[in-house]
């Protein structure tokens, strides 16, 4: 099963590299003034990273891809990922870091058409 953004299908080789490095549980702690420990903690609803890698040497994009990614980008709406075994979410692009890297596999094409491929990075968050 292909991994797809709404309606544009992604590398199926992509990486979650971020998958496991989250926790839900917030935590915050204070020591008082007598040195008492005041622990306080809570669990997030929604704010999972889901960053999406292409490893080395692998699964590339087209330049047409990566376009119809920009183009989310800047629609800036809820977008749905589904992933290759079948796990979906709604995420929005993570502005706070750079949400959309594609970078030419063959640098220093003066003029890349739809089908020079890409190294591509995703960066999203699950709400």
């Amino acid at each position: 099963m292909a991994i797809t953004l709404d309606a544009i299908t992604l590398p199926e080789d992509l990486s979650w590299t971020d998958e496991y490095s989250w926790s839900p549980v917030v935590q915050n702690s204070e020591f008082t003034l007598t040195g008492a420990l005041i622990l306080e903690e809570g669990t997030q609803q929604a704010g999972r990273p889901i960053t999406l890698q292409s490893p080395a040497g692998g699964a590339w994009t087209t330049r047409a891809t990566a376009e119809a990614l920009r183009a989310k980008l800047l629609a800036n709406n809820d977008m749905t990922l589904t992933l290759h075994d079948g796990r979906a979410f709604t995420v929005r692009w993570r502005h706070g870091d750079t949400p959309l890297e594609a970078a030419p596999v063959l640098e220093g094409l003066a003029d890349p058409d739809t089908d020079t491929l890409y190294d591509l990075t995703l960066r999203l968050l699950e709400i």
